[in-house]
């Protein structure tokens, strides 16, 4: 299935770019992350397993455990800190 994954932050400086479509057969957000990392370079280390790394599926925050769908927006981006 094909969903669409955006990319911010630190992320995005990571990877130099903001968004890409990708061609996926991941049934959750874990498992994309797993195939965005299995890619290797900056995709390992932006999104690496020990990295703090949020998620949203279609603009609401979601845990690993989400369901994708076809036509899904991912966004992948660093805990955000305020004061």
């Amino acid at each position: 299935m094909k969903v669409h994954v955006r990319y911010f932050a630190s992320v995005r400086e990571a990877l130099g770019t903001g968004g890409e479509t990708v061609d996926t057969a991941a049934l959750d957000l874990g498992a994309l992350r797993d195939e965005l990392i299995a890619r290797g370079g900056p995709h390992a280390s932006a999104l690496a397993r020990g990295r703090a790394v949020r998620m949203a599926l279609d603009q609401i925050m979601s845990s690993e455990a989400a369901l994708l769908r076809e036509g899904s927006e991912v966004a992948f981006f660093p805990p955000v800190t305020g004061g």
